[in-house]
């Protein structure tokens, strides 16, 4: 590898690395975020506009595969960063106070291309924030960045200890809460209120614990065909934000 600053050191395991155009370009741009060094071909970097000030080192493709999961696509680049601050419920919403746009809330989803996926369709719909907790959630990494396709660097990510507490924060500041679930024969369209909506998904394969259930304010299923059981949450998350912009838009 040539170098331009540094010999870069081991993967810190409270520095994720991102690889992927969207995922490097969109982290590079958000001010929010600081990225510690980067890795790419010189093919791929030639035409970026990258700061002075960032420890580079070009290599070739094959020994950017080895910096990272075995078949990630990394089209030439990769870099590490430092996860983003925390951020605060009460302050997103106050930013979302005069607004309706909707919040996606995700009680215990692990996996990370699912997170990333619902990051990249909460941005495509304007949603306004995730909450998720700051246990048994998927954290920032490489293949939840990949997945979110520059998403995770536009839309505020809250992570919350209590996510009952949260949601009772959202009521109080005028959310209806509405929790997705195939053990109900309320559709999301009759239960879309007209206020702002906080939209509640479980886990895979589990669903919404009891106690997440008991703070939303109704129960909604997706009207899929009998034929198919459930689908994937990411999915489920896509279908249910363009309803609730469906209906701003009405």
């Amino acid at each position: 590898m040539a170098r331009r600053g540094h010999r870069p050191s081991q993967a810190s395991p409270n520095r994720p690395r991102f690889w992927g155009r969207h995922a490097v370009l969109a982290a590079l741009a958000n001010p929010e975020r600081t990225v510690r060094r980067m890795w790419g071909t010189r093919e791929a970097l030639s035409a970026l506009d990258l700061p002075p000030v960032l420890p580079i080192t070009y290599a070739e493709a094959a020994d950017l595969g080895r910096l990272v999961p075995a078949d990630a696509p990394h089209q030439g680049m990769v870099i590490e960063v430092d996860p983003l601050e925390d951020l605060w419920l009460a302050d997103v919403l106050e930013t979302g106070a005069d607004t309706t746009r909707p919040i996606m809330v995700l009680d215990q989803v692990t996996d990370p291309h699912n997170v990333g996926a619902i990051l990249r369709s909460a941005a495509a719909f304007d949603a306004l924030a995730m909450v998720t907790q700051d246990r048994h959630s998927a954290p920032e990494s490489g293949a939840l960045a990949r997945s979110a396709s520059g998403a995770l660097e536009m839309v505020p990510w809250v992570r919350v200890v209590n996510l009952s507490r949260a949601l009772e924060e959202m009521a109080e500041a005028g959310y209806w809460r509405v929790g997705l679930t195939g053990a109900t024969e309320t559709t999301l369209d009759a239960a879309l209120g007209t206020t702002k909506t906080a939209l509640v998904l479980g886990a895979e394969g589990e669903g919404m614990r009891h106690n997440t259930m008991q703070h939303c304010d109704v129960l909604a299923r997706l009207p899929i065909s009998p034929r198919v059981e459930s689908l994937n949450v990411s999915n489920a998350a896509a279908i249910a934000l363009y309803a609730v912009a469906a209906q701003r838009t009405a």
